[in-house]
């Protein structure tokens, strides 16, 4: 019989999420073993596939505790304004960073997120991948979990935690509740070479069809300026847009782009998705809890999805670390109260606000474009409303975790 390979926990996922989490425990002493059915070769292929992500400034300050910030040095763009408004029209919000003001987040193209991570894995001899490789079982009882792989690998821990992102089977299959709705819109994403510099500035339009966000990014490596957008149209939209050739999306995108950046050309492959909301009010049950996506997927409006799974992260790990040093079972109900305590509120308000945030700005009508304009206008003449929505951009509400305050737990 193949002898069982034991950690302190199990993940199951080994995306951004997944890697991020295990490379966080590691770093404070705990193992892991790392399942996905995904090629770890595929994901760190050379090449930009378009998709980027907004590290909100407080995921920043974890990544520096992690060692991964001096990972990504020089691929990472700051975030220094973001511009809001509603078609285009007048009534524009801006936060703008000021002085020595912490950068609102940092775009990073995705590739070079699992490149640093791939590295900072292979240093860290406490985590251990399994990937690709398929769970055909799964068992849990009093004592912990056991996974058996497809190989007839035995993996066993007191916990299971689940990264497996929206379409999760573990999730399903352990009972979950999710609610869930269509937004009956597409997301187009990719990235553009574009003739004006973006100066660090993020644009976020909103059309009666859906938001237009163009994110700044680096430079690439002859000098031309990029961003990456995110374009939602409606999902009857969606397949007509799929088949324009590069010149005639091109020419869509520089008119919904309202010549903000100029000329632009595509840099990376353009692709195409389904929006969706979801969320388990519950992220915790016998020794398993979830993470990331797997527990709440929101709509991209306003780029948290991602560190929003990345602040799970921070807290989950603070909690099992702290329950190690009190010696206790890491799986135990009590110890993981702590962390739906801690998750559920904060990922239920921002889901609820995006959700809100869409169903808002898309709403058609002058009258509603007046009501939208005037409310941009009042949050611009508000100080202290305005820093609100400043630290929940960098991800600085709330009770942090230490990791994102960029202490060690």
């Amino acid at each position: 019989m193949t002898e069982t390979q034991r950690s302190d926990v199990l993940i199951s996922g080994g995306g951004l999420v997944g890697q991020t989490l295990a490379l966080a425990l590691a770093h404070h002493g705990l193992s892991s073993q790392v399942v996905d059915p995904a090629d770890p070769v595929a994901t760190i292929a050379p090449g930009f596939d378009g998709r980027a992500s907004a590290i909100a400034s407080a995921t920043w300050q974890m990544f520096k505790v992690l060692g991964l910030a001096d990972r990504l040095a020089g691929h990472g763009c700051a975030i220094r304004a973001i511009k809001v408004s509603d078609g285009g029209q007048a009534g524009e919000l801006d936060f703008v960073t000021r002085g020595d003001d912490p950068a609102l987040g940092m775009m990073i193209e995705n590739r070079e997120l699992r490149v640093a991570l791939a590295a900072a894995i292979a240093d860290a001899p406490l985590v251990r991948l399994h990937m690709p490789a398929k769970v055909t079982a799964r068992a849990v009882d009093a004592h912990g979990v056991t996974l058996t792989l497809a190989d007839d690998k035995r993996l066993a821990a007191p916990l299971l935690i689940v990264a497996e992102g929206r379409r999760s089977p573990t999730r399903d299959e352990a009972g979950f509740s999710i609610a869930s709705w269509s937004y009956h819109h597409h997301a187009m994403i990719g990235a553009v070479a574009h003739a004006r510099p973006h100066d660090h500035v993020a644009h976020e339009i909103f059309f009666p069809s859906g938001p237009f966000a163009l994110l700044p990014l680096v430079d690439d490596a002859v000098g031309r300026h990029r961003s990456a957008f995110v374009w939602t149209v409606s999902e009857k939209e969606g397949p007509a847009f799929a088949k324009l050739g590069d010149r005639g999306f091109i020419a869509e995108l520089e008119k919904r782009a309202g010549g903000l950046l100029g000329s632009m050309e595509l840099v990376a492959p353009r692709m195409t998705y389904p929006l969706g909301f979801h969320h388990s009010a519950k992220i915790v049950t016998d020794r398993i809890a979830l993470v990331g996506d797997a527990a709440h997927g929101i709509h991209p409006i306003a780029g948290q999805g991602l560190n929003l799974g990345l602040r799970d992260v921070a807290a989950l790990a603070e909690v099992l670390v702290d329950g190690a040093r009190l010696g206790l079972d890491l799986g135990d109900a009590a110890l993981l109260a702590r962390y739906q305590h801690w998750r559920g509120l904060d990922n239920l308000m921002v889901s609820l606000a995006t959700d809100g945030l869409t169903r808002l700005f898309g709403v058609p009508g002058r009258a509603a474009s007046a009501v939208r304009r005037a409310g941009l206008g009042a949050v611009q003449r508000l100080p202290t409303l305005k820093r609100f929505f400043m630290d929940e951009a960098r991800g600085e509400s709330g009770d942090l975790p230490r990791l994102l305050a960029g202490a060690e737990i």
